[in-house]
């Protein structure tokens, strides 16, 4: 009865932690565009049901774009189609970013709502003043929950052709529930990548502490019931 109890235990953290990292919801951009490689095309609704400037769709995660959100190709080694690239550091995440041509601008609606905390990856590397701001309203509206001042990014990718390279990692962590994002900067030079909604970790491939700490637990109280199962057959074989 103990040791299935203490297997209970473990499997219930263990949920709790995969339940943690499914809620963490990643755009990345790839497949905005129908072809790669091309130049841009707008994201609109292809994360919200409907499709792209270029009539493709993904995931439908109820996001949408304003209409200046555009989703540039990135530069691989072999491939040369804008001044940007991820630099062979994001497998997967390598095709395709987000940017903006006209205003000072670019807003995400995000309906369903988010909470513990936003980011992404950004180039910036000529211009400086940018911000990103999170709300609690959809179109830019309501309370401000935080805000992300953009610095210049620096480096370089030898062998990617790309101006805009490296990618810097952000976020924050916040209060509340966001429904909107405003990406701003100066047109056509600020690009983003693999916005995160659910975690300050951009990308959100690596886990908070405490649900790392959840994880171990999780295992270790079912390897330490399993570890006693077998003494216990041992001992009475």
């Amino acid at each position: 009865m103990k040791i299935k109890l203490l297997l209970a235990a473990g499997a219930a953290a263990l949920a709790m932690a995969s339940a943690a990292q499914a809620s963490v919801v990643v755009l990345n951009f790839e497949g905005v565009n129908a072809t790669y490689p091309s130049g841009y095309a707008t994201v609109g609704d292809f994360y919200n049901g409907g499709t792209s400037g270029d009539g493709t769709t993904g995931t439908n995660y109820g996001v949408h774009f304003e209409s200046n959100a555009l989703a540039i190709c990135l530069n691989s080694t072999s491939v040369s189609c804008s001044n940007t690239s991820r630099g062979g550091l994001a497998p997967g995440s390598d095709k395709g970013g987000l940017f903006f041509l006209s205003g000072t601008s670019t807003i995400l609606d995000y309906a369903a709502g988010f909470d513990t905390g936003f980011s992404f990856f950004y180039a910036e590397p000529n211009t400086h003043g940018g911000n990103v701001q999170v709300f609690d309203g959809l179109g830019g509206t309501g309370n401000l929950l935080a805000t992300i001042n953009l610095g210049l990014t620096s480096g370089s990718c030898p062998g990617y052709n790309a101006g805009y390279c490296p990618f810097t990692p952000v976020g924050v962590s916040f209060a509340g529930t966001a429904k909107s994002i405003a990406f701003g900067g100066v047109a056509n030079f600020v690009v983003f990548d693999d916005v995160t909604f659910g975690s300050a970790i951009a990308g959100g491939d690596v886990p908070e502490p405490s649900t790392w700490a959840l994880s171990i637990l999780g295992m270790g109280v079912a390897g330490a019931a399993l570890r006693s199962s077998r003494r216990r057959k041992v001992a009475l074989a």
